[in-house]
């Protein structure tokens, strides 16, 4: 059985697998009495081969929305309103920051990378170690991490309720007034929004053959054949699935000062791993790693293929690589 044969193999079974879970994580619940709000859906598209596109929205609830992107963009979520969400994640700029670690209140370091918020709600999990399961759970982490946003929903809530227009707003939407669930159901459904459809790999995988071009094709053919695809596929190219840094050769010292999922579990055979990224939006999200420590993609790319592959790649593999992430960049919301 040979190399490539394998995986073809592995490629189709977890291209079933992240269609399936997908679609699992995206038959929600009845709408909640209290809140009244119309469960965001998507159309799913299923296509034979590892990637798959990303769906079109079906239904989002207009108001929770609007709700949602005035908290994501509001700074009085930190302790001394100078932080928002939308400072560490510009959807304007592919979701992140731009930075090698984010900025909190006083001016206070972050220990990671700030991930994309684009796309964000297709992973299988969030955080760089996976350490919450959904949108919700990651949405209360930052608010109360002291180098992040340093607050708490009180504090939150008062600030909220002095804010005629806040109180309007979530009047409209919950019987409750402005709590906490309301707040994470609120940015929930902004971050539900934040989709990139319609990329050229999109649309080729789709049916168009034109939609790449000839090297976007050479590089989609190699992206298969050199094994990216075993950890790079679904729906997020990636972002559902985890796997150990350095997995068959060396990487750079710089990536292994942070033992990843280790500090949550505690379990040796977690040191270095992490949730897979997406590439969605790839080209428009350097710096890249946990840590923010490789400033180009094409270093990037080498890194992977060296250290998870055990592969040097050519020129010209990078090259053409390189020419097919440009056209996983989707419409920015």
């Amino acid at each position: 059985m040979t190399h490539r044969y394998v995986y073809s193999i592995i490629v189709a079974l977890l291209a079933v697998l992240a269609i399936l879970a997908a679609y699992a994580l995206y038959k929600r619940a009845p709408t909640d009495s209290i809140y009244n709000r119309i469960p965001t859906e998507f159309d799913f598209i299923e296509v034979s081969g590892p990637i798959q596109p990303i769906p079109m929205l079906k239904s989002i609830d207009k108001n929770w929305l609007e709700l949602g992107r005035a908290l994501f963009n509001s700074t009085l979520l930190s302790h001394d309103n100078s932080v928002s969400c939308a400072s560490c994640h510009t959807i304007s700029q592919g979701g992140d920051d731009g930075f090698p670690m984010s900025i909190g209140i006083k001016g206070a370091v972050g220990g990671r990378n700030s991930p994309t918020v684009l796309n964000s709600v297709f992973s299988f999990r969030q955080f760089w170690d996976g350490r919450s399961s959904d949108l919700a759970e990651q949405a209360v982490g930052p608010i109360h991490n002291p180098i992040e946003m340093g607050s708490n929903f009180p504090e939150i809530i008062s600030k909220l309720n002095q804010s005629d227009e806040f109180v309007a707003a979530f009047k409209q939407v919950s019987t409750g007034g402005i709590t906490s669930d309301a707040i994470v159901q609120a940015i929930v459904t902004f971050e539900e929004s934040l989709i990139t459809p319609n990329s050229a790999i999109d649309q080729y995988i789709k049916g168009n053959d034109t939609a790449l071009n000839s090297q976007q094709k050479k590089g989609y053919k190699k992206f298969i054949a050199l094994g990216c695809v075993s950890c790079h596929q679904g729906v997020n190219i990636g972002g559902n699935l985890y796997q150990r840094i350095g997995r068959i050769d060396h990487v750079p010292e710089k990536l292994l000062q942070d033992k990843g999922r280790f500090e949550i579990t505690k379990n040796q055979n977690d040191e270095f791993v992490f949730k897979v990224p997406s590439l969605r939006n790839i080209a428009r999200t350097a710096p890249y790693f946990h840590n923010g420590s490789v400033e180009t993609l094409e270093e990037a790319v080498k890194i992977m293929a060296s250290g998870q592959l055990g592969i040097d790649l050519t020129k010209q593999d990078v090259e053409d690589l390189m020419a097919l992430f440009e056209a996983f960049n989707g419409e920015l919301p």
